[in-house]
């Protein structure tokens, strides 16, 4: 195997049905039935649920029962120990290693002490000077991992230097309470470190030249193999989308705007992609089936998301049903929505169309909604969406929606926002998005919502509020831990 095909390895199904019809460069890997599933000692509770997969190790040869649907194996770096459903035990992949000869994290404490409201809610401000993440950061994904003694928290983000012609990377930071978090100001060299962990893709054709921008983190694992992160990303290319002509609509968004064009109303286009890796900091993309490497390619001309795809969010319903919840934007309604794609293997997805969109006139999401993190309530089964709303003004609150299949079926839970752009001299006081929900294990009426929010001069921050009582509803900028 060259070079190239390590660092971008093509993936396909081999599925008994004819109708999926020649294949190019198809892997032919065997797959067991799927295992049962125990939870052990240090489980994984993220944003969403999440089922594990098998996953196999690279084989050649004859594929042994043509019933059987692949799923596939690269090669990455380290070997987890996670061997159950969203289980570990003494995992070195998910835990600063003590021996580690490697740079330590930089710790940031942004919101040690907070007496002033101006800073309510703040928990990660950006990186140190000439860090990777120095002046830009966002796109949250927190996953909460809980022991018999201890918890641990690791947020993957995306973040951008100072300095023209730079693009945005994704990096991993780690806490202990989903408050303070250790950072690193440059690479991640170990499994044990913190930092900068995936950046552009070099190769010219490849969709995501400009920008990478995380967007879900699901480990799929099984007690016969070894675990595999499986990233879920925004990827941008050179290729220009046109919004001019279009004045009503906000330029901005998708966020990675070409600032030397912005003015003409052009942006980067976006395309979801996969990578994946057995420590959660060396990552092996994944090639769709698009010629650019990425999983799906927009709509044709004048379907509602033939201009980009972006925010790719993926929830496994089941061990064959993973739904991806991904926004573009509908010229014809002049609106941002949400879709939906599902897929029996993560690889493959086939569009089901869009299932959010802006609210009436004059409300907080008036002109779309976008950047969804849905979540499968522990309590009731239900489906939850914290999404991005857009206002008439280009104002940005956060709203939720709840669905009882997670498909089709949803409905906002109120017509308000639950969480606003905080007072005049807030650090979010411009506006607040890029919602994650996580539902905190051992008590399901708890909630914390994480966000980016945006203050004074464009400066970005990630921040959280916290549920009070049982009603979702009611969210709390973070204030200290008595809350």
């Amino acid at each position: 195997m060259d070079a190239a095909a390590v660092t971008r390895i093509k993936t396909v199904n081999i599925l008994a049905s004819s109708s999926i019809g020649r294949m190019r460069n198809a892997t032919t890997l065997s797959q067991p039935a799927w295992p049962s599933m125990t939870t052990e000692t240090l489980a994984l509770h993220p944003g969403s649920r999440s089922c594990c997969h098998s996953l196999l190790r690279y084989q050649r040869g004859p594929v042994s029962n043509s019933k059987k649907r692949l799923l596939f194996f690269v090669q990455c770096s380290t070997k987890p120990g996670i061997d159950s459903d969203n289980a570990t035990s003494k995992n070195p992949a998910i835990g600063l290693d003590s021996n580690s000869t490697s740079q330590r994290p930089a710790t940031s404490h942004p919101n040690q002490v907070l007496t002033s409201t101006c800073s309510r809610g703040l928990v990660f401000d950006l990186g140190s000077r000439n860090s990777w993440d120095s002046a830009e950061i966002g796109s949250p994904i927190i996953k909460r991992y809980i022991g018999d003694d201890e918890e641990r928290w690791y947020m993957w983000y995306h973040g951008r230097p100072d300095g023209n012609n730079t693009c945005d990377s994704i990096g991993v930071a780690v806490s202990s309470n989903g408050i303070h978090w250790a950072r690193g100001a440059a690479h991640a060299r170990s499994s044990a470190d913190v930092g900068l962990v995936m950046t552009c893709s070099r190769n010219w054709w490849a969709f995501d030249t400009e920008s990478v921008r995380p967007s879900e983190l699901i480990i799929m694992s099984s007690p016969m193999y070894s675990s595999v992160y499986w990233l879920y990303y925004t990827g941008f290319s050179s290729e220009e989308v046109d919004f001019s002509g279009l004045a009503k609509i906000p330029l901005q968004n998708p966020e990675r705007v070409d600032r030397e064009k912005h003015v003409s109303g052009k942006i980067f286009k976006s395309l979801p992609g996969l990578a994946c890796s057995q420590d959660g900091r060396h990552w092996a993309r994944i090639e769709g089936d698009h010629h650019s490497g990425a999983l799906l390619d927009v709509g044709s001309r004048g379907e509602w998301d033939s201009l980009f795809i972006a925010a790719p969010q993926v929830v496994v319903h089941s061990s064959d049903d993973l739904r991806m919840y991904y926004h573009s934007f509908d010229v014809e309604r002049g609106q941002f929505g949400v879709g939906i794609a599902r897929s029996r293997d993560g690889i493959r997805w086939v569009k089901l169309g869009k299932i959010m969109e802006g609210g009436s006139n004059g409300s907080f999401d008036e002109l779309g909604v976008m950047n969804a993190c849905v979540v499968r309530d522990q309590k009731d089964g239900r489906y939850l969406m914290a999404y991005e709303g857009v206002g008439g003004d280009n104002g940005r609150s956060i709203g939720l929606a709840v669905s009882p299949d997670g498909l089709k079926n949803w409905k906002r839970l109120q017509e308000e926002p639950v969480l606003e752009p905080s007072e005049e001299d807030g650090w979010d006081n411009r506006a607040v998005g890029s919602p994650c929900l996580v539902q905190m294990e051992g008590n399901a009426d708890e909630w914390r919502l994480y966000y980016r929010g945006i203050g004074q001069q464009g400066r970005k921050g990630i921040g959280v509020a916290v549920s009070q009582g049982t009603e979702i509803t009611r969210l709390r900028r973070w204030a200290g831990f008595h809350l």
